[in-house]
């Protein structure tokens, strides 16, 4: 029923209009059985939990179920909470200056019964909207029960003048005021055990209890929470009570594939508009970017329990823009193109967001990043071009004997960082054996992004121990691989 609330600020129009309460958790029902009955898009802008998170939320919603949201760093689980606002009615309507929103025909706080008491039908009613209805708190140790459920405060209790046994002298906490809102508690097991106790009576019987003072406030909240696994043996743990009281627990994941990742990474990168309009990202590029994010997740280097986060792809994305537009800066050139050889430019986003095991840390968290963008290249070059086998017969030809032989007689070639664009063109020109692979196994591949697949060929023939590359100050040398060691002799 929708009400005139423009037009409607007393107690007495409200009842008139036939105002009938509802629950939070009934709000949020009947408003997805409308979005799911006109075959509207309930969690928009998460990608990847088509056919797995959000029916499991929904369900939870149906059941009118506390949700807990249990999964990885950086798996879109605040964002979830954050979109049920949606589920919301548009306005609901308060007591006028009511601490915990107080519903005009329910009334539970002392100061709403008695103002509606003085006033009748005249008692001041606002709308709130359902922007203004979620709350949420990051659980860390030093939070209090007072900052949750609320405590006495001296200072009212002075100024008003009244005794400690008055409950008006109550300070209320977050939770009471968030009453008909949704509230997330965040990173749940980091909450101590002693402050997890404080939630029973509000999660299954609705009652508070400030510092002795018997409250029956049938709080109507939406209590969504969020936690990481590792947490349950590393840093604490959801208490048994509470995890029971809790309705549905609903486990959240990685993006399963590079498009979807794809997706999540160019809706969430936050770009300059001059960014975007002067440096051009190869799909490929994409591809690659995304594909060193799932090398991480797997990698014997990196801690699986930690995860890697899907801020990973994004702050790198990011990165391997801005590597490009200083280049062209530099080169005082208005556009330009993201090179293989600009993923160096990602590293800094990636070590800063992945805890490594023991292994990795021998690496060093720089050497993981280069490890990790060559195993990508490595995962992604039999895409576009003919499969290098471990083993081969010793007289065996490949595709790749040309070009091998270039570098055999060759002294090398050496991509510089600060290359304009034609230089860029021009040194990958000049070594016509790739534009012959291009040409058999690639023919139809876009023009734009044919120089990017020129240095992936080089860069997987590394991967694959056919070439060597080297870094050095200004960029990239890539050799024979049997001169390199004539070289080091």
């Amino acid at each position: 029923m929708k009400l005139d609330y423009k037009n409607i600020n007393t107690l007495g129009q409200l009842k008139a209009a036939g105002y009938q309460t509802k629950s939070i958790k009934d709000e949020l029902r009947d408003n997805l059985i409308e979005k799911i009955k006109k075959g509207e898009e309930t969690f928009t802008g998460v990608w990847g939990y088509e056919d797995s998170v959000i029916p499991e939320l929904e369900r939870a919603i149906l059941s009118r179920h506390n949700i807990n949201l249990l999964g990885l760093r950086g798996q879109a689980k605040t964002r979830l909470a954050h979109l049920m606002v949606n589920l919301l009615d548009e306005y609901i309507p308060v007591v006028e200056g009511s601490e915990i929103n107080d519903d005009p025909t329910k009334p539970m706080s002392r100061y709403a019964m008695e103002l509606i008491k003085e006033k009748g039908d005249d008692t001041p009613v606002s709308w709130l909207h359902r922007d203004e209805r979620f709350a949420e708190k990051l659980a860390t140790p030093d939070v209090t029960v007072a900052d949750l459920i609320g405590d006495v405060d001296p200072i009212k209790a002075a100024n008003l003048k009244l005794s400690y046994a008055d409950d008006r002298v109550i300070h209320f906490g977050m939770i009471p005021r968030a009453n008909r809102c949704i509230f997330v508690i965040n990173e749940l097991p980091d909450l101590q055990a002693r402050i997890q106790v404080s939630l029973f009576n509000i999660l299954e019987e609705g009652d508070i209890q400030i510092r002795g003072f018997k409250l029956r406030l049938p709080l109507d909240i939406q209590f969504v929470f969020t936690a990481n696994p590792e947490d349950y043996t590393n840093r604490g743990s959801i208490v048994t009570p509470l995890k029971d009281r809790i309705g549905s627990q609903i486990l959240t994941h990685y993006p399963d594939d590079i498009e979807t990742a794809r997706k999540i990474t160019e809706q969430e990168a936050r770009l300059d508009e001059r960014q975007t309009n002067s440096v051009y990202v190869p799909d490929i590029a994409k591809d690659l970017l995304e594909q060193v994010i799932f090398e991480a997740r797997e990698s014997e280097y990196v801690d699986a329990k930690s995860g890697v986060s899907a801020r990973t792809s994004i702050t790198a994305f990011e990165n391997l823009l801005s590597t490009a537009e200083r280049r062209a800066l530099l080169t005082d050139a208005e556009s330009t193109m993201v090179r293989l050889s600009d993923f160096m430019g990602i590293i800094p986003a990636i070590t800063g967001k992945i805890e490594l095991v023991y292994e990795g840390e021998q690496e060093g968290a720089d050497g993981v990043a280069e490890i990790l963008v060559d195993d990508a290249v490595k995962r992604l070059f039999p895409k576009y071009f003919p499969a290098i086998n471990k083993l081969e017969r010793k007289d065996a030809q490949t595709p790749y004997d040309g070009l091998l032989s270039w570098f055999f007689q060759g002294e090398g070639f050496e991509l510089l960082d600060e290359f304009t664009d034609e230089e860029y063109k021009r040194s990958l020109d000049a070594i016509p054996e790739l534009n012959q692979l291009i040409k058999e196994h690639q023919p139809d591949f876009p023009k734009a992004d044919v120089y990017f697949l020129k240095e992936l060929i080089l860069w997987g023939l590394v991967s694959h121990n056919k070439l060597s590359k080297n870094r050095f100050s200004e960029g990239y040398q890539f050799k024979d691989l049997y001169g390199s060691y004539i070289d080091k002799l």
